[in-house]
């Protein structure tokens, strides 16, 4: 009674295409006729099958999700209608005969479309009569695999969603605008940009990295930064240059400004989800000079009695 989405290794909220997917890989590397010598294989492939054949069918993966049945198509009430027996609701039912090419027997009940499945990868016979994976009607043909990209983009880049280029992988260039409130590990899809298939081409599944930056840190939708300043700045005031996702912009500091200050650029930081930019907060940092001998010369006569730890209680 294993979990089908389990068996075929994807999310419970997965589309048909990706179901399909993924049956199909494990069908080509398990099928019988290719592993004759390998019984487990043959057990995993029975696995695949009840599984594609339950989440193929919408009802069954309906009744399947909201816990009506088991991973076997069984009714999970004790005394639930409906039978249990995994060979009558179309799924897996039966051994791999010898001498016979493609010899698993699929029912008509289920969901799974097996035919165009194995057609493609054993040269099996079309749906509709009388063939091992005949059923009366075929699904659509399976769109192309996705493909999965990862976009490296700049921390500042990032803050102003500016445009970035990335490379598909038929080599050709391609403009991608970043979502509003990006973030690292956030990931994109951009529909018919994958690998071409019958059904159409699969999509680009690109993930947005986000580097880091030597002295902006991001805090939410907010930009940090430690600004250092000199001592006659910070006693004195003075307007100094500070750097912005944006590009420098003149500061204001306050006279009498000392080390843990902090200052707002209003709009500097990322955008939000909603389209507006957040802030960058600056914190001001004093830089006294290690060897100075007029400022060691000053402090020797000058005495600040102030308890500038009294309230730290020492």
């Amino acid at each position: 009674m294993a979990d089908p989405y389990s068996v075929l290794g994807v999310q419970r909220g997965a589309t048909d295409a990706e179901i399909k997917s993924a049956y199909r890989k494990l069908a080509k590397e398990l099928h019988p006729d290719k592993n004759k010598d390998n019984p487990k294989a043959s057990e995993r492939f029975a696995q695949a099958t009840n599984a594609y054949d339950l989440l193929s069918d919408k009802d069954k993966r309906g009744r399947f999700d909201r816990g009506e049945i088991d991973g076997d198509g069984n009714p999970t009430a004790p005394f639930g209608f409906g039978g249990g027996h995994p060979g009558g609701g179309g799924g897996f039912r039966g051994g791999h005969p010898g001498g016979q090419g493609g010899g698993f027997d699929f029912g008509g009940g289920g969901g799974g479309d097996f035919s165009d499945i194995f057609e493609g990868l054993f040269g099996g016979r079309q749906a509709g009569g009388g063939g091992p994976f005949g059923r009366g009607q075929r699904a659509a043909p399976p769109k192309g695999a996705n493909v999965n990209y990862r976009l490296a983009v700049d921390f500042a880049d990032a803050a102003t969603r500016a445009p970035q280029r990335i490379t598909l992988q038929d080599g050709k260039p391609l403009d991608v605008k970043l979502p509003a409130g990006v973030e690292h590990g956030m990931q994109m899809r951009l529909s018919g940009k994958g690998q071409p298939g019958p059904g159409g081409a699969g999509d680009a599944i690109i993930t947005i990295e986000i580097r880091s930056h030597p002295f902006f840190v991001r805090d939410g939708d907010a930009v940090r930064i430690d600004l250092p300043i000199t001592l006659a700045e910070a006693v004195a005031g003075a307007k100094v240059r500070v750097p912005t996702v944006d590009g420098p912009v003149m500061l204001a500091i306050p006279p009498g400004s000392s080390s843990g200050k902090t200052l707002r650029l209003k709009g500097k930081g990322f955008t939000t989800k909603s389209g507006e930019r957040g802030d960058q907060y600056v914190r001001l940092m004093v830089e006294v000079p290690a060897d100075d001998a007029a400022l060691k010369a000053f402090v020797e006569n000058w005495h600040d009695d102030r308890s500038v730890r009294g309230h730290m209680g020492v």
